[in-house]
């Protein structure tokens, strides 16, 4: 019988740094630096809510490391934001960028709140004071945000209009996923899901697996399950199960996709028109030849991974696959495209960005789409690469890779 795993995001996360830095040959000196990310800040946020009432919010930023650049990544709205999280976030940003071969290290913020329950202006007002608390840490040049869970371009706009009041000059590169006539970049909305696709029809065709009529169910209806879905369903796949927080949908027979995306709300909330829908627990173990968690944390555990029937397995979500659950799929002969790899395209299309910021000259969609096409491609064959060659599985080998760079500008410039 299995014993009950602990879901810790941050201990998992540093046991396989750990795994991967000894298996790299760096010494343990190596794994003390990267365990931790070199800054955390906590803030509190008072904000002005629509009653008169002042709440104050509880925001962080965390930055793993700097070697090989500026930091880089999202900041989350939600009412289970931790510092915990927060750090492990922002070790999974740096490894995505090692392995994708930015010129960044991993960031990561969020504010314990839930959107869903608040105005539009009190929503505004919490981001401009979430930059104002964090704006000597962060810039062009030192931290670049973007949207992660439960944020959008609306968001990414007051903060970059609020970090511009601060600094007294126009600041579009301090941010990315911005909107396109604030210096966003085209494709950035649909950046991770896109690159989620491209892995995906490689792993495919690693398997054998026909994307045409393959069966895929995605756990999670946001911004990137959404467009995964209408991807894929334009690529031929059948999109048997969706879910969203109230439920999951599932037909064997294929979902009508187009008709789902029509009737969604602004959260990607869609189940709740369904009085026949299943848990997303019960979606997770349905029949299908591909698996994509596009949600949260922790969906997969040594108490269902067991009964899970796909034979690939591609991470949407951040962390939705424990150590153990890692460990019973991989020894049944599931692949596992790690999220490290899998969803990396938004942080790839925010460099876009902010490239284009920095040059102040903007690309088409069609040169978007190639470069990340490109870059990907190349990420996982690295990835798979490593893997057959060292033996491992996939996300062991994807932290390799992320990390032996990070690692070797460490080494150059003598902090270890």
């Amino acid at each position: 019988m299995l014993i009950k795993e602990k879901l810790d995001v941050l201990g998992g996360t540093r046991q396989v740094i750990r795994e991967a830095l000894a298996k790299l040959g760096y010494d343990e000196s190596y794994y003390e630096l990267l365990k931790e990310p070199l800054r955390l800040l906590t803030v509190r946020i008072p904000v002005k809510m629509d009653d008169g009432k002042v709440q104050v919010f509880t925001g962080y930023r965390a930055q793993h490391n700097d070697a090989v650049g500026p930091t880089k990544g999202g900041v989350r709205f939600h009412p289970d934001v931790t510092a915990d999280e927060v750090k492990a976030l922002s070790m999974w940003m740096s490894i995505k960028c090692g392995i994708t071969n930015l010129p960044y290290g991993g960031g990561k913020g969020g504010i314990q709140c839930d959107p869903r329950t608040m105005s539009f202006g009190e929503l505004e007002r919490l981001s401009r004071g979430y930059v104002r608390a964090i704006s000597q840490l962060v810039g062009p040049t030192k931290d670049i945000p973007a949207p992660d869970v439960f944020t959008n371009s609306q968001i990414m706009a007051w903060m970059m209009d609020e970090y511009s009041r601060i600094r007294e000059f126009d600041s579009p590169g301090f941010i990315t996923g911005k909107p396109l006539v604030l210096g966003g970049s085209i494709g950035r909305e649909s950046s991770t899901a896109r690159g989620v696709t491209i892995v995906l029809k490689e792993a495919a065709a690693v398997l054998g697996i026909p994307l045409a009529n393959a069966r895929i169910i995605i756990q999670g209806f946001g911004n990137a399950g959404s467009y995964l879905a209408k991807f894929l369903h334009d690529a031929g796949a059948a999109i048997v199960g969706i879910s969203d927080a109230v439920g999951a949908l599932y037909d064997p027979n294929g979902l009508d996709i187009d008709s789902l995306l029509d009737r969604r709300d602004s959260f990607g909330t869609i189940t709740n028109l369904f009085p026949n829908r299943i848990t997303n627990e019960e979606l997770l173990v349905q029949e299908c030849d591909i698996l994509i968690p596009a949600a949260i944390e922790n969906q997969i555990t040594e108490d269902n991974a067991h009964r899970i029937q796909a034979k690939l397995l591609v991470e949407a979500a951040n962390g939705p696959t424990t150590p153990g659950a890692t460990d019973i799929l991989t020894q049944r002969g599931v692949m596992i495209v790690p999220d490290v790899l899998a969803s990396a395209g938004g942080v790839v299309v925010s460099y876009f960005e902010w490239v284009q910021n920095n040059q102040g000259y903007y690309w088409t969609e069609d040169e978007v789409n190639d470069r990340l096409t490109k870059i990907l491609v190349d990420a996982f064959r690295s990835v798979h690469d490593a893997s057959v060659a060292k033996k491992t599985d996939m996300r062991l080998s994807a932290y390799m890779v992320g990390l032996k760079r990070m690692a070797e500008a460490v080494r150059w410039r003598g902090w270890v």
